[in-house]
């Protein structure tokens, strides 16, 4: 069974798209339509803007999804079996499986983009990878941090992402490293993702959501807050808003998708960090 996959922000680069731009007309429109939705041409700072503005979150977001739907709709051919997407590439997943139409899709991930950007500047956060701990050990550290900091990334066996205010981050830092993390680095990220610092967001971006129209999907999508096959309309609604302050269970995803038939997996976006984690989390399966 075939798994197609979206990444998410941070698999951005200076050139992305273009390629699919000067050689696909379906691509091409694709590109026009998501600069007259957005209003500014997104298309002249993907292709040949600085690193600066590309990594504007008003920017980024879109960006990364409007050249894994592009990647997607030019590639592929056949319908996917299941699809799944890590955070912002779960927007792009829900366009591959028919629940929202690219413009919604388009306008949600804009809505999100700039909510979550409001949410930092009410309450400055930032996020750690941690490298060589057992999921269960991070959660437990965290809960033990006086302070906001929750396991926030589920990426693959051993990487774990924490989120949470400055200075909780910085108190579970040392702790992690002293329980035998092989690294605890903080990110550069202007904030606290997929934590309960981003509720601002959550309330913002709802209101978007539930103006949003979602259709019955042609194949499961498997969603980050769950980590199990949602058909439901109304429950991927739910599910896509509590996506904002609940971690992304990746490694659960992929694993669930595995034990219930996946054989396959096919990455649409920039980059190829979700083929990298799939490695990581079962080096049996095919990755395309």
């Amino acid at each position: 069974m075939k798994s197609f996959i979206f990444p998410g922000q941070g698999s951005q680069y200076i050139g992305m798209g273009k390629d699919l731009y000067d050689n696909h007309e379906t691509a091409r429109d694709l590109f026009e339509r998501a600069n007259e939705l957005l209003g500014f041409r997104i298309t002249d700072i993907m292709f040949g803007g600085t690193d600066e503005e590309l990594r504007a979150t008003r920017v980024t977001q879109p960006a990364v999804f409007l050249h894994s739907v592009a990647a997607f709709m030019v590639n592929t051919v056949e319908q996917p079996d299941m699809v799944a997407g890590h955070s912002l590439g779960e927007f792009s997943a829900l366009v591959a499986c028919g629940a929202l139409s690219f413009d919604d899709a388009l306008l949600l991930v804009r809505a999100r983009a700039e909510a979550m950007q409001r949410a930092c500047e009410l309450q400055p956060g930032t996020m750690a990878a941690v490298l060589a701990l057992p999921d269960e050990k991070v959660e437990e550290i965290c809960q033990g941090i006086d302070d906001i900091v929750v396991a926030a990334n589920f990426n693959c066996p051993g990487q774990v992402v924490i989120s949470g205010t400055v200075s909780g981050i910085d108190a579970a830092v040392p702790v992690l490293k002293q329980a035998g993390a092989k690294r605890a680095l903080k990110l550069a990220v202007g904030g606290a993702f997929h934590s309960p610092l981003m509720q601002p967001a959550a309330d913002d971006l709802g209101k978007a959501i539930e103006a949003t129209t979602f259709h019955q999907p042609i194949c499961p999508i498997y969603q980050n807050v769950c980590a199990t096959p949602q058909t439901d309309p109304e429950a991927i609604r739910r599910n896509l808003l509590a996506q904002l302050t609940s971690p992304v269970r990746w490694t659960q995803s992929v694993n669930q998708m595995i034990a219930d038939g996946a054989t396959e997996f096919y990455e649409f976006g920039p980059g190829d960090v979700l083929k990298n984690l799939i490695r990581k989390i079962n080096p049996e399966v095919t990755i395309g």
